[in-house]
């Protein structure tokens, strides 16, 4: 008995220097690596810019982005013959100027970026962990549905979804950012839930897993207290990964005329603005699909800077 005991603490001892100082220094030396990641550095730089202007974008843009100035209809950008710097990305075919719509545009293609990603860590953690852990019955109806999901066509149930509900109530809040928002959230959760399952199934059977539980701690104790905080790595590297599909797709919807509603500007209906005039005003397009593809680079080396700097391979 006192054998077993003290085999139980011993274990106990063990993760609770993982989770102190040995869980410190891991995180310390893989933020070390992170600096020295120059690509990841940058790109973090630029992240936290965007969202900085998609915050103070009333206080950064020199027009409200709905406004016209019938004097300067499709004014070309300031360095082009005929352009001027009070509209130095030139406005589009009804006067509004480009750069103000392609700042306050920010604001939805950012928060389009995190909010859903947020409910995908929320719905598809939850049921990775306690699909991971319960094991048995409830492991497999949960997983079933989570094949389920990932067997639909996403993109065109969403479009489906978003074109049916979007003269509804909902479809109408938020100039349909709302409707936008839940059906990105409801479809794209299944890939957290497969990466957290497989996460818990790994950590549970661990010793000190297994101490906690004959000492008496609640499954909920165990989980949350136990084997999240081991997860949390390769879900916070998914993530970044995550965050620009989500970009991607608001742009994409909001092109085709289903997404975010005219007047306010996203980069998606930005493009489509621009689309028709591509030949004669390409800087309408341009400049929006400059900002996506700006967005999507950095959250994408972000992304591998700290796959590289989590990679316990790579701790010393």
């Amino acid at each position: 008995m006192t054998t077993h005991t003290s085999a139980i603490a011993a274990a106990l001892r063990d993760e609770e220097l993982f989770d102190g100082t040995e869980s410190v220094g891991a995180w310390t030396q893989a933020f070390r690596r992170l600096r020295q990641n120059r690509a990841a550095m940058v790109s973090v730089v630029v992240i936290v810019l965007l969202y900085l202007v998609a915050i103070f974008s009333p206080l950064i843009a020199r027009y409200d982005p709905t406004q016209v100035h019938f004097e300067a209809i499709t004014a070309p950008p300031a360095w082009m013959a005929g352009g001027t710097w009070a509209y130095p990305l030139g406005t589009d075919d009804v006067g509004r100027d480009v750069l103000s719509r392609l700042i306050y545009g920010s604001r939805i293609s950012m928060s389009i970026g995190l909010i859903p990603v947020a409910f995908y860590l929320l719905i598809g953690g939850s049921v990775g962990l306690v699909a991971g852990y319960a094991g048995g019955i409830v492991d497999t109806l949960l997983m079933r549905v989570v094949d389920v999901f990932y067997a639909l066509p996403d993109l065109l149930i969403i479009i489906t979804l978003v074109t049916l509900l979007r003269e509804t109530v909902i479809g109408n809040l938020l100039s349909g950012m709302v409707l936008l928002l839940a059906a990105l959230a409801l479809f794209n959760w299944v890939g957290t839930a497969r990466l957290v399952r497989g996460q818990v199934l790994a950590y549970k059977e661990l010793s000190f897993v297994e101490a906690a539980r004959a000492l008496g701690s609640s499954p909920t104790r165990v989980v949350l207290r136990h084997i999240t905080p081991h997860v949390l790595a390769p879900v916070i590297v998914q993530m970044t990964f995550t965050i620009p599909g989500a970009i991607a797709v608001e742009a994409v919807l909001s092109f085709i005329g289903i997404g975010i509603r005219p007047p306010t500007p996203s980069w998606g209906n930005m493009i489509q603005d621009g689309f028709g005039s591509l030949f004669t005003q390409p800087w309408m397009a341009i400049a929006p699909a400059i900002a996506i593809a700006v967005v999507t680079l950095a959250f994408t080396f972000f992304g591998d800077g700290l796959r590289d700097a989590l990679d316990p391979h790579m701790r010393i």
